[in-house]
């Protein structure tokens, strides 16, 4: 996909987003840019982005990836975008395309598997391995047409089973915070103007710390209480019986 349309859904004097128009950065075929940028626009989702021959391939993943090599994770192939949108973090205005904030969640490089990552491409089958601060290792993208339309391609994001798999961690979840500049979304929009409110919807809920269990309340009994103390005085309801008969007054 050509940057023209990246370019006309932006109005680049309202938006800070790059325009492209710079030349792209030259990069050693051997490591080329790999990112994943945070985005609540309308909708929270994960901007998965590869460089390849001077932009930027993308996909937009709803749920964001996945350690587990069981689970496969919806990917929408977007516009390309420019190679400098790789370190894009701050506030689009809301009434722009895709308006809201956006977080580089992760960053680094990435290494092609397959020989041909055009062929591959075409075929709807990229093996390549990631080299970034949060997601390593071996993954696919895997054209379907289970969704989608001829304008947005759908494909699958699938970790590989490889020491970086994990059924156990969800790093979404576990790991919410910036790569490069360590704050969440609300801080970022704090930080650039924007809707902190919408922008913390898409930060994970902060748990209130466990409260201290409340101290043991010792209850007397009292009716063992009542009865050891009567237990130790005669009761006040009984006569005792070990007084003699009384004795009559007799006459003079």
């Amino acid at each position: 996909m050509p940057l023209n349309e990246y370019r006309k859904k932006r109005d680049f004097k309202i938006s800070p987003e790059p325009s492209g128009e710079k030349a792209a950065p030259k990069v050693p075929k051997s490591s080329s840019i790999y990112v994943i940028q945070k985005h609540r626009a309308s909708q929270l989702h994960y901007d998965f982005r590869l460089e390849f021959r001077g932009t930027l391939l993308s996909w937009a993943i709803p749920k964001g990836p996945s350690l587990d090599p069981s689970v496969k994770r919806l990917a929408m192939q977007v516009e390309d975008h420019p190679v400098e949108y790789a370190s894009f973090e701050g506030v689009i205005p809301e009434g722009e395309y895709g308006g809201g904030t956006v977080m580089v969640w992760d960053q680094g490089t990435w290494t092609p598997e397959s020989p041909d990552v055009e062929a591959a491409l075409e075929k709807g089958d990229l093996k390549f391995t990631l080299h970034g601060k949060k997601l390593k290792g071996s993954w696919v993208l895997v054209r379907t047409r289970g969704y989608g339309s001829s304008s947005k391609t759908s494909w699958l994001l699938i970790k590989h089973r490889d020491n970086f798999a994990s059924a156990d961690i969800d790093v979404a979840e576990e790991m919410p915070r910036s790569a490069v500049s360590n704050r969440l979304l609300a801080e970022i929009a704090r930080d650039a103007g924007g809707d902190v409110e919408k922008a913390a919807t898409g930060d994970p809920e902060i748990k209130a710390p466990a409260k201290t269990a409340a101290k043991a309340i010792k209850v007397p009994n009292t009716s063992r209480s009542t009865s050891s103390k009567s237990a130790g005085r005669p009761s006040a309801t009984k006569k005792s019986s070990a007084r003699g008969p009384k004795r009559r007054k007799t006459s003079s």
